[in-house]
């Protein structure tokens, strides 16, 4: 995978051009797709380190596409543009599959901080999934490091790299508080307010995955972070 490709999904010819030459200016690869259609064909011929994706496309939700190829690539990282600033928005792209969310209008220098940010951790995990394998034991759960494979009695769950790097965070700090601010600047690079409702929906999805063994917990600490026990 060449680290500078960008599949950048709008629909908005104006935008998409500017965005493009400017992103190209400074080194990137841009492959631009103004529908979902082109998106697909353009992801499987050039495929992309980094998705930046309109919300509302043409023909279809950029939501419901990414969440659609998450189910066999979770590595690549993907941003979404969109007007809609909700939090009930912000967090469905979470959910969806999102990396990081940005907010129309938006400064190009802006989106260019957040794909290196994303590219730098993209390079990250690549070097680092050549280490040695990691086993975490977890109550009735194993846990493959960077690999990202949970594993039960009846199930082996894939988590995406983000989530694997939350969870592996979590249990080198296991009984000891976790300061939010400390997994936001680990994981994203940031504490902005986006990043903050991003990690919230991993921390429940977190639970979820955990939750066949109830000695298993993730606690909130209220103006503090988080804390792993079991």
């Amino acid at each position: 995978m060449n680290q500078g490709n960008i599949l950048f999904i709008e629909d908005e010819a104006a935008l998409a051009e500017i965005v493009k030459e400017s992103l190209e200016a400074k080194g990137f690869q841009v492959y631009h797709a103004a529908t979902l259609a082109e998106a697909a064909l353009l992801y499987t011929r050039y495929p992309p380190a980094i998705i930046v994706a309109d919300v509302m496309l043409p023909d279809g939700s950029g939501f419901e596409w990414v969440a659609a190829i998450r189910k066999a690539d979770t590595t690549t990282q993907v941003i979404f543009l969109t007007s809609r600033s909700q939090t009930k928005d912000v967090v469905l792209g979470f959910e969806m599959g999102g990396n990081d969310y940005l907010k129309k209008p938006f400064s190009i220098a802006e989106l260019e901080v957040r794909i290196k940010s994303l590219l730098n951790r993209t390079i990250t995990t690549v070097s680092t999934s050549k280490k040695e394998t990691a086993v975490w034991e977890i109550g009735k759960y194993t846990f493959l490091y960077p690999a990202g494979e949970l594993v039960s009695e009846s199930k082996k769950r894939q988590l995406t790299s983000r989530e694997a790097d939350l969870l592996h965070l979590l249990l080198l700090n296991r009984n000891e508080p976790l300061h939010r601010n400390d997994l936001l600047q680990a994981l994203w690079g940031n504490t902005d307010y986006f990043s903050g409702r991003s990690l919230d929906v991993f921390i429940s999805k977190l639970r979820g995955y955990l939750n066949l063994d109830s000695s298993i917990k993730i606690i909130n600490l209220r103006g503090i972070g988080y804390k792993l026990i079991y």
